[in-house]
C-alpha cells in the first residue's frame, strides 16, 4: 500500500511538472550546441534556480537540437512535452511572425547598436503578442552577426545564385521568397547541415562564426564572406500556464536568473564570434573575404529588393514599417543623444 501510494504521488507530480521533493520542473530545449558558452550559461541558470523559493526550480536543458528543429520545439511546448525554450527569432516566428522583424529583414540593421535600439522599443508589443499565444518572454538578446560560409569563393549576390544554400527545414515562406529572387534554398535540419556540406547537398550555410567553428563547417565551407547579413536574435520563452502557476517569488527568481543568463549569452556571443573567426583563420585555414563599401552597397541594394517581399509575408506590414521608422529615428539622432 505504501509503495502504491508513493508511485501515485510520483506519477501525479511528474505529470504536473513538479517534484514531490519540492520545486517546479522546467524542461528547456535549445539548438545551442552542447559544450558551447551558450550551453554553459544555461547550465549556470539551471544551478541558480535550485536556490529559488518554494523548494527551488528544477530545470533540465536539452541542447544541440536533440529535440528537433525550432519548429519542433514550439510544437513540443504546445503539447506539453517541454515547457520552455531558447529560440532564435525565426523559431519564435512560428508562434507569431512579428518576431521575424528582429532577424529576417536582411541588411536592414547596420550595427548592433541599431539592433539594441529597435528591439528595446518593439519588445513590449512582441511580448504582448507572444503572451496572447500562450508564451511568456524571460529575456531577449542576440549573438552577433550571421555570416555566409561557402565551399567556394562567393562575393557578390549573383555568385550566391549558383550555390545551394542551407535553409532551416520548415521555413516555407522564406524558401519561396528565396526561389522567387533566383536563389537555390535547400531545407535541412540544422543537425544535417555539416553532412549536407560534405556530400554536396548544400554549398553555403549562413550562420554565426562561433557555430561554424563548433559544428566544424569550416572543414568543408572554408570561405567566409565578411558581410553582416542579419543578427541572430532570439529569446527564451516559457509557457504561460507554467509561469502563471508559480508563486510571485518563484517568478521573480526565474526572471532574474534568466535575465542574467541572457546578458551573458549576448555579451559572450558577440565577443566569441570575432574570436572564432581568428581561430578558424589561424588554425584551420579559413579564407575570409572582406567586404568594402562598394560591395556592401551592392548587397544592400539586392537586399532592399527583397524587403518588399518580406513585408507582409515573413513580417507583418505594421511591424515592418515600425522597424524602418525606428531605424530612421535612430540614424537621425545625434550620437551624443543615443541610448
Amino acid at each position: 500500500m505504501r509503495y502504491t501510494t508513493l508511485s501515485t504521488v510520483l506519477l501525479i507530480a511528474t505529470l504536473a511538472g513538479t517534484s514531490p521533493l519540492g520545486g517546479q520542473r522546467i524542461k528547456l530545449g535549445t539548438l545551442a550546441p552542447n559544450g558551447t558558452s551558450f550551453h554553459e550559461s544555461l547550465l549556470g541558470m539551471r544551478d541558480a534556480l535550485r536556490s529559488c523559493p518554494d523548494g527551488g526550480l528544477r530545470m533540465t536543458v536539452y541542447p544541440g537540437g536533440v529535440l528537433g528543429s525550432e519548429a519542433a520545439h514550439v510544437q513540443k511546448m504546445r503539447i506539453g512535452q517541454i515547457n520552455a525554450a531558447l529560440l532564435t527569432a525565426a523559431g519564435l516566428g512560428e508562434i507569431d511572425p512579428a518576431v521575424n522583424a528582429l532577424q529576417l529583414m536582411p541588411m536592414v540593421f547596420r550595427s548592433l547598436e541599431e539592433v539594441d535600439y529597435v528591439r528595446s522599443r518593439i519588445a513590449p508589443d512582441l511580448e504582448a503578442r507572444l503572451r496572447d499565444r500562450g508564451f511568456h518572454v524571460l529575456f531577449w538578446g542576440d549573438a552577433g552577426w550571421v555570416r555566409f560560409f561557402t565551399t567556394e569563393p562567393a562575393l557578390r549576390p549573383d555568385d550566391f545564385r549558383r550555390l545551394r544554400i542551407y535553409v532551416a527545414a520548415g521555413s516555407a515562406d522564406q524558401i519561396d521568397l528565396m526561389r522567387n529572387a533566383g536563389y537555390q534554398p535547400v531545407p535541412l535540419e540544422l543537425s544535417d547541415a555539416l553532412t549536407g556540406l560534405r556530400t554536396g547537398i548544400v554549398d553555403a550555410v549562413p550562420t554565426l562564426p562561433i557555430h561554424a567553428l563548433a559544428a566544424q563547417f569550416f572543414t568543408t565551407a572554408n570561405h567566409m564572406l565578411e558581410l553582416n547579413w542579419v543578427p541572430l536574435a532570439g529569446a527564451m520563452v516559457i509557457r504561460t500556464n507554467v509561469w502563471d502557476r508559480m508563486s510571485r517569488d518563484s517568478r521573480d527568481c526565474l526572471q532574474t536568473a534568466a535575465w542574467n543568463a541572457g546578458q551573458e549569452i549576448q555579451e559572450q556571443g558577440r565577443r566569441e564570434n570575432d574570436e572564432a573567426v581568428v581561430a578558424m583563420q589561424d588554425k584551420h585555414g579559413l579564407i575570409v573575404h572582406p567586404v568594402d563599401s562598394t560591395l556592401e552597397e551592392e548587397w544592400r541594394r539586392a537586399a532592399s529588393e527583397y524587403w518588399s517581399e518580406v513585408r507582409g509575408s515573413l513580417v507583418p506590414e505594421d511591424v515592418f514599417d515600425r522597424v524602418m521608422g525606428l531605424l530612421e529615428e535612430f540614424r537621425a539622432t545625434p550620437a551624443s543623444d543615443k541610448h
